[in-house]
């Protein structure tokens, strides 16, 4: 059986059971509570895994600036998603209901805002750490749904997606030994959930031929791992986690300072919850009832 005979019959499975509502756009989908209660324990259950009890939310949408400062879009613009609005008066507005009525492009009508999509679910945070850490740094859990454009028929890649992140700030030493005191923590994690990780190095999917020179850096620099499941028999393993060491990226772009006055590094560690839960139903079944009782304990279903 080929990936994409496999993909379609994972997502015809997934609306057929009750967990996706499907959409007119490849990576998009409506979730029904069946899904939502199974992403709600997972939520919880990465609380208490994570030791964190205060979990900050930043909404969907971020200032542009934040994108634009941070670098993404010199590195990934092909997944950059930004918020446009009609901000005319009543003639460009009879101009563009002539348009639409005719099927003809009418986005030209309407101006870039001052918003984008988050991308990942640190970026809002980066601007709200400008200046002195504190002597131990910091270390933050965040929430929040991203959009990536990447529209795919494979329904573990989609567009609007949600994560959990670890953020750890602080001097070299400080953010490596967080990493690095993960590793295991985080396969653990999911083994607890019946799931067979292995932690790959990786790269993030930078753009063009400059992205493939940035890849290779990353990958040789060993900045980016992520702990991968088997999800189809017949295509890549599906990353459900990643470890990262930003360097001191986001500490020089958001003058982010430690207590010595040296730019901040930073690191985080994302779940994918989606990509969790899809790696679940595709390892327990369809019906979560039947699942393995420890795993239905510790997600709460």
């Amino acid at each position: 059986m080929s990936r994409e005979i496999e993909q379609k019959e994972f997502l015809d499975n997934l609306i057929e059971h009750r967990f996706f509502i499907p959409s007119s756009s490849p990576g998009l989908f409506g979730r029904t509570s069946k899904f939502e209660n199974i992403i709600k324990g997972l939520e919880d259950f990465i609380v208490s895994a994570t030791g964190e009890e205060e979990v900050t939310y930043f909404p969907p949408v971020m200032p542009r600036k934040i994108l634009e400062r941070s670098g993404f879009m010199d590195s990934m613009p092909h997944l950059a998603g930004l918020v446009h609005c009609f901000c005319g008066d009543e003639k460009q507005l009879m101009e563009l209901k002539d348009r639409w009525a005719k099927g003809e492009d009418w986005g030209a009508l309407l101006s870039m805002s001052d918003l984008s999509h988050a991308p990942a679910a640190c970026y809002p945070l980066y601007p709200t750490c400008t200046g002195t850490l504190p002597e131990n740094g910091r270390l933050v859990h965040l929430g929040t749904t991203c959009f990536r454009h990447e529209p795919s028929p494979d329904p573990t890649r989609m567009q609007s997606f949600r994560m959990r992140e670890l953020v750890r700030l602080g001097t070299p030493d400080q953010v490596l030994q967080w990493r690095e005191s993960w590793f295991e923590r985080a396969i653990n994690f999911l083994k607890q959930l019946g799931l067979t990780p292995e932690r790959v190095e990786a790269s993030d999917p930078f753009f063009g031929r400059g992205g493939r020179v940035m890849a290779n850096t990353q990958r040789e620099q060993k900045l980016k791992f992520e702990l991968v499941v088997k999800v189809y028999e017949n295509g890549p393993l599906l990353a459900v986690m990643s470890l990262n060491y930003h360097q001191d990226h986001f500490g020089k772009q958001f003058e982010i300072k430690t207590v010595d006055g040296e730019t901040a590094h930073s690191g985080c560690m994302g779940f994918g919850l989606e990509r969790i839960v899809l790696s679940l139903i595709r390892r327990h079944g369809y019906e979560p009832d039947a699942w393995p009782s420890d795993v239905k304990k510790l997600l709460a279903i």
